[in-house]
């Protein structure tokens, strides 16, 4: 399956659901409470983060798509926490605010990496409580090009038919991810995303993977479903579609550290993938990919275009090798989204030997990417004269492509570096000879935007230009 990284900046995704607030005390423990045989924890750091559908919009957000959600929250100071951090992040709150009721709210005391003690402040939402829902989603939804239903079962989603009837009657697909034992109040939804214990509490064990099979297909008919998506954990996803073969994808995670907000961040993946256009098995690999970023990493936490983008572009076997312009400069903006310091070299590499070799390993350690620019066939004979280059363009790229030192590839057809220079602007410009810092060609680009440029010695006694003429010498005798 060909993966490609989707215009999340065109994508509108609405959530609609259950927000909370999760609050973190973090401090030392270093004593036992006369009052009880209880630690005592000195609080030195107060951390909120928005939780439930509040995560998914912050997932949504995070891609660098357009966040809408909807919700409800307290009149207090929890809720206005949360608002304010979600207005932060450019997502677009739209809340019906109760006076009787209090925000959402999930207190953990955390000391030395441990989780000590969690409080909850919530009481279950009423019908009432929800009833603007209806008309804020009729305003926002023919701007979507997906809806979410986020349900943690706390009582925000009691009128959830409605709300798919409004995302169906503008053709906006409406992805749920469900709570509870009832998927029969989600019917008519676009796609569900249970996971395996949440799907065989309702279908009930299945002990082969035909059985899923079978009773997933079974659900989505009698739910009128699109689509169904089973996230199984360490067993990667399944896809069912009525009339479609099952699509099994493995789990992506080489390392798994917490699984919280997985479900969360499939989601908010598969929702913006769909509303920028892609397709269904596509959107859902995107999705898989995603969660195998995000169990690698402590805590509630989001994937990153740049992460899902390097993500996709390992899986294509891209992240290294022969790019274009385009290609390349989007691979260096993920590598410097990671921190990644970029080097660059230039020349005509027409025989590949020793030297380059050595050089090439010498400028490779002053950075974290190498950039291999090398002149086209014709920028080559301008500079070398008639009967160069002896190799085209295309093998001295696949022979450079091939070095371990190398990371990226591309040819340009100037006879200098300098416009891609002005449009890279590599951290280090190296160059092999006996140069001046100065005689560098570019320099003064790469200095004006406080970069580096260095000169390193070529091997001793080896040069394409001498092995040519050992060539044409020997021909001769």
């Amino acid at each position: 399956m060909l993966l490609t990284m989707p215009q999340f900046n065109q994508s509108q995704v609405l959530v609609i659901g259950d927000v909370m607030l999760d609050r973190y005390w973090h401090g030392g423990t270093n004593r036992i409470s006369p009052e009880a045989p209880v630690p005592v924890v000195k609080v030195e750091q107060v951390e909120d983060r928005p939780g439930g559908a509040g995560n998914v919009a912050l997932n949504i957000a995070a891609l660098g798509a357009g966040a809408s959600l909807i919700g409800i929250i307290g009149n207090d100071e929890a809720g206005k926490a949360l608002e304010t951090r979600l207005n932060a992040a450019h997502i677009h709150t739209d809340f019906q605010v109760v006076s009787n009721k209090p925000t959402i709210t999930k207190l953990r005391i955390i000391s030395r990496h441990q989780q000590l003690l969690r409080m909850d402040f919530e009481k279950s939402f009423a019908l009432e409580d929800s009833c603007e829902f209806a008309n804020k989603a009729e305003k926002i939804v023919p701007h979507m090009g997906a809806v979410i239903l986020s349900d943690y079962a706390k009582g925000s989603l009691q009128n959830v038919q409605t709300l798919i009837a409004i995302a169906n009657a503008h053709n906006v697909p409406v992805l749920v991810d469900p709570k509870g034992a009832d998927f029969y109040r989600y019917k008519n939804a676009t796609l569900m995303t249970p996971n395996l214990h949440e799907f065989e509490t309702v279908v009930g064990e299945c002990k082969t993977e035909q059985e899923l099979v079978d009773k997933g297909l079974a659900l989505l008919k009698s739910l009128s479903l699109q689509a169904l998506l089973v996230t199984r954990g360490e067993h990667g996803m399944t896809l069912l579609r009525e009339g479609q073969p099952e699509l099994h994808l493995p789990a992506r995670a080489r390392e798994v550290f917490d699984v919280t907000g997985a479900g969360d961040t499939v989601i908010s993946v598969l929702a913006a993938s769909l509303a920028a256009g892609e397709a269904l098995p596509q959107s859902v690999a995107l999705a898989n990919l995603a969660a195998g970023i995000v169990v690698g990493k402590l805590g509630t936490a989001t994937v990153s275009a740049p992460e899902l983008r390097r993500a996709v572009k390992t899986e294509q076997g891209s992240e290294r090798g022969v790019l274009s312009e385009d290609q390349l400069l989007m691979a260096v903006e993920e590598a410097r989204a990671h921190g990644e310091k970029i080097v660059f070299t230039n020349g005509c590499f027409d025989i590949i030997h020793a030297g380059h070799v050595g050089y090439l390993e010498d400028t490779r350690a002053l950075g974290d990417r190498l950039i291999v620019a090398i002149n086209s066939d014709e920028s080559v004979s301008r500079l070398k004269g008639p009967g160069r280059p002896i190799n085209p363009v295309d093998r001295r790229m696949a022979v450079l492509a091939g070095l371990e030192a190398v990371d990226w590839v591309m040819y340009y057809n100037d006879d200098t570096p300098e416009r891609l220079l002005n449009i890279i602007k590599p951290d280090v410009l190296v160059k092999g000879g006996d140069y001046t810092e100065a005689q560098v060609v570019g320099h003064e680009i790469v200095k004006a935007y406080g970069g580096k440029v260095q000169v390193l010695s070529f091997f001793e006694n080896v040069s394409t230009t001498a092995i040519v003429k050992k060539i044409q010498a020997q021909e001769k005798e």
